[in-house]
């Protein structure tokens, strides 16, 4: 995090009866000075960011004496380390990333939800007729080999009455939406609901969805916003107003969704301006719940249930309280101004 005085723009009457002034803000008030902090994405800019982007076009960060750096990491899987050691102020990860991390001795804390849910699941073709994990008896389903892939799969058929045994898992990599449209499988999971249907919805070949929570797995929060406790600790007002314009921007982008989008294109030019509104229109109302919850809170049952899921599986390997792991602070301080 990087500090930079304001600049002065007065005629120079006024600046000379200004100096003192100037030189005092120069030297270090909080009021007069703009703090610079970094916010290393999980992907490339997506829907999802849109609220971010929302922030910095209607000058939510400035108002709050912010500028944002945001990037995406050569590594995007780095994120939590580079929090960690204080190249990066905050990241966005998962949920399971950050209790793994803090089983490692990691210094990495969620501050708020981006996503309340899951965007996770199992995807079939339409023209399949395979709607729920009993019918994929017999079948190949694609997972790209992450370790919480199996696991999850085998939570799902379990909740309706198959093994993993009953069905022939392919590692297929990343390449799951080219395997299930290609035929390579019948099934993928690990597609993103809000962004891989979209895709194979424009190229013809619409597809059924499972959500993992609706099978057996406990509901959890998709992406996260993260900083460290030692950020935390020294920079805990810098915390507060990050949030409060993440807060705005994230209301602006639901009751705005195109012009947020509109925003996100503008500041990278890269993106398929249609999918992300039509990603968008799925995703929002995943910020806050369809409006039952405030955007950014998390809760302890959510953190408890899915850290016990995580160990009984095997994914969680180390004792961490899930508690620790997250706050609700700042997203209740900065909803009650």
């Amino acid at each position: 995090m990087k500090r930079t005085c304001r600049a002065w723009r007065v005629g120079i009457a006024a600046l000379l009866a200004l100096v003192p002034a100037v030189v005092a803000a120069c030297g270090g008030d909080d009021a007069d000075e703009r703090v610079e902090i970094s916010l290393a994405l999980d992907w490339y800019p997506w829907s999802n960011h849109a609220g971010i982007y929302m922030a910095e076009e209607r000058g939510y960060f400035e108002d709050e004496g912010l500028t944002v750096n945001i990037h995406v990491p050569a590594d995007p899987t780095t994120g939590l380390q580079l929090v960690a050691a204080g190249e990066d102020d905050f990241t966005i990860s998962y949920q399971a990333d950050v209790l793994i991390a803090r089983g490692e001795g990691l210094d990495v804390q969620s501050v708020a939800a981006l996503v309340q849910h899951p965007l996770n699941s199992i995807m079939t073709l339409a023209s399949s007729g395979l709607e729920r994990p009993s019918q994929l008896a017999g079948r190949k389903v694609g997972i790209a080999g992450v370790a919480s892939d199996e696991p999850l799969l085998a939570t799902m058929l379990a909740a309706d009455g198959l093994t993993l045994d009953d069905v022939e898992v392919v590692t297929v990599g990343f390449d799951l939406m080219p395997a299930l449209l290609g035929g390579r499988v019948d099934a993928v999971l690990g597609a993103y609901w809000v962004h891989e249907s979209i895709l194979a919805e424009r190229q013809g070949q619409p597809v059924n969805v499972m959500r993992i929570e609706e099978w057996g797995v406990p509901d959890y929060y998709e992406l996260l916003l993260v900083t460290s406790d030692t950020f935390v600790a020294d920079n805990s007002d810098v915390v507060e107003r990050f949030i409060r314009a993440l807060s705005r921007g994230y209301a602006a982008a639901q009751a705005e969704p195109v012009v947020a989008i509109d925003a996100l294109v503008a500041a990278n030019p890269e993106t398929d301006r249609e999918v992300e509104i039509e990603g968008i229109a799925r995703l929002a109302p995943l910020w806050t719940d369809s409006g039952s919850v405030p955007w950014g809170t998390q809760t302890d049952d959510r953190w408890t249930s899915y850290a016990a899921w995580l160990r009984d599986e095997g994914i969680l390997t180390t004792d961490v309280d899930p508690n620790d792991a997250f706050t609700n602070e700042f997203v209740q301080r900065a909803g009650s101004d």
